[in-house]
């Protein structure tokens, strides 16, 4: 993925390593990723019929906002997300032998939507890969071609937005991940390091860096990915995030807007903490013991 390559180490973009909770399949881990809260393994069963998703979540907030948000590829996003898109085309993920029409079907949408200008919000969720996976393993000479395709497609998207900029107040965000890893035989489910580990890339104009500029993948959570697409969009963080704002990408941000993003952060996960934990109180702490009258305090 040389395009990808060069954005991680070189391009305008912060990359991460994001950990995704067991169980690491499909459902659970884009309820994770909206929602910012960790799913159960209740969710498992629930993978092949996925109900709609009641909970808050980034997608519900950007369309009480009015964004307009379309979406192409893993149909279980329109299956938590019925009402929620202006336009989508879902593909089935049952057949898994299938790994080349899964992506056609997302990508030969993309010329034309990319040239729309009738959209705030674009999702696609390719399955291709995945299917490779389950088929012949993460060693099958066939991944090196798929991740050359998706490479092409990520640097289609990027170059479409980086033109469209020139006509635009805002920078426009892309966000590169995975929802979950995939094990040495190529299955995924179980906690092993291969399998909970995501790449997590956001790329953005607003992330300009210097030459020399190195920046390391630190290691995030996938929950954190809600509170801060909701902090980028304007948008309330999801309340039963528990999430943390990806700091990297505010830093550039006057000191001002900084605390105010941390603010925002911090009263969504106290609010949270209140309505969950019976005994929290804010202020319930014991105060310190104060000094014996008469005697001398350090200053």
């Amino acid at each position: 993925m040389p395009y990808t390559t060069y954005l991680v180490e070189k391009g305008a973009s912060h990359s991460f390593v994001a950990e995704a909770k067991p169980p690491t399949v499909t459902m659970p881990r884009i309820k994770a990723l909206m929602t910012g809260s960790l799913p159960g393994f209740v969710d498992v069963i629930r993978n092949l019929n996925s109900p709609a998703l009641l909970e808050d979540s980034v997608i519900r907030q950007a369309k009480a906002a009015g964004k307009r948000i379309i979406f192409y590829g893993d149909e279980t996003w329109v299956k938590l997300f019925p009402k929620h898109f202006v336009e989508y085309d879902g593909t089935t993920s049952f057949f898994v032998s299938d790994y080349t029409e899964v992506d056609n079907n997302v990508t030969r949408h993309l010329d034309k939507v990319l040239k729309r200008g009738d959209w705030d919000m674009l999702i696609l969720h390719y399955l291709g890969l995945d299917h490779i996976g389950h088929i012949s393993g993460p060693s099958s000479p066939l991944v090196g071609r798929k991740l050359s395709e998706m490479d092409s497609v990520l640097m289609k998207i990027h170059t479409s937005l980086l033109s469209k900029e020139r006509e635009m107040a805002l920078p426009s965000l892309l966000v590169l991940c995975g929802d979950h890893g995939m094990s040495e035989t190529g299955s995924h489910g179980a906690s092993s390091m291969e399998e909970v580990n995501t790449p997590l890339v956001l790329i953005s104009s607003a992330f300009e860096r210097k030459p020399g500029d190195i920046r390391h993948s630190t290691r995030v959570q996938q929950t954190d990915v809600a509170a801060t697409l909701a902090i980028a969009l304007g948008l309330p963080i999801p309340k039963d995030s528990v999430g943390s704002l990806l700091f990297p990408v505010v830093e550039g941000k006057p000191m001002r807007e900084q605390l105010r993003f941390l603010h925002l952060n911090t009263v969504q996960l106290s609010k949270l903490l209140q309505e969950n934990v019976p005994s929290y109180e804010k202020g319930s702490h014991p105060a310190p013991a104060q000094p014996p009258t008469g005697t001398a305090q350090e200053g």
